[in-house]
């Protein structure tokens, strides 16, 4: 089970692919792309310990260099201090605008490298590779990107679009149970806010979305990107219609 669908951006339009185990073919795809010469693979400790590895060897694979940089896991590092041992880590190894970084992680890895990538350089190419439901569903496509302060959450950011989105849902076999679910409430928000069938259809198919079966699993994600896509199309800004997604998250917040 595999699904393409594409977020209309004009010059900045890109393509989330999902399937189960898809992650292996990332090297592949990439190459396809074009969209940089090598990557810096932004990870945290957890997942690079899972993936890093795959990720690394199919790049390598398809004769694309790449360097995994990894952080300690966790919100807590999403501040402006890890952007900027993040850079010094780039600048370092000699990253320049010909090169791109690869987000491998959930919602904080996806903002601090979304975030890294627009001001690196000036701004320099990235994928999103979301590892948890809630990064599927979510935080990997629209281009949201920031980090913290002391007086909120995601006060400092930019809109910086991904070249695109790499989602394999093999990887919520790794995903702690309860952060699933908290991925869940992400899922019934667009049923709930956006799509009355679609609500429905989760009730229906409560069993085989626990039991994480791929023939249910990818059309949910699908469809949740759908929406996030066509909301983003119309809003990348956030100037009105975009607050729909945030049904749920200012009380929360």
């Amino acid at each position: 089970v595999e699904e393409t669908i594409q977020v209309g951006l004009g010059d900045r339009s890109y393509s989330i692919t999902i399937g189960a185990g898809i992650m292996e073919r990332i090297g592949p795809m990439l190459q396809a792309g074009g969209f940089a010469k090598r990557y810096g693979i932004i990870s945290d400790d957890r997942v690079a310990a899972l993936y890093g590895e795959q990720v690394q060897h199919s790049l390598r694979q398809a004769g694309i260099g790449c360097e995994l940089i990894v952080f300690p896991q966790g919100e807590a590092s999403k501040h402006l201090t890890t952007i900027g041992t993040l850079a010094s880590s780039l600048a370092e190894r000699g990253f320049d605008r010909g090169d791109g970084l690869l987000a491998l992680g959930g919602g904080v890895t996806g903002d601090i490298t979304g975030f890294l990538a627009s001001i690196y350089m000036r701004g320099i190419p990235f994928v999103q590779v979301p590892t948890s439901l809630l990064a599927q569903v979510d935080s990997s496509v629209g281009g949201k990107t920031g980090v913290d302060i002391p007086q909120g959450k995601n006060l400092v950011g930019t809109f910086y679009q991904p070249r695109a989105v790499v989602i394999d849902t093999r990887v919520l076999h790794t995903l702690p149970h309860e952060e699933f679910l908290g991925g869940m409430a992400e899922v019934i928000k667009y049923g709930a806010a956006i799509d009355a069938d679609f609500f429905t259809w989760l009730d229906m198919n409560q069993a085989a979305i626990l039991a994480l079966d791929a023939e249910v699993i990818v059309p949910m994600i699908r469809r949740c990107c759908e929406m996030k896509a066509s909301v983003v199309e119309q809003d990348e800004r956030e100037g009105g219609l975009r607050r729909i997604l945030n049904f749920g998250h200012t009380i929360g917040h």
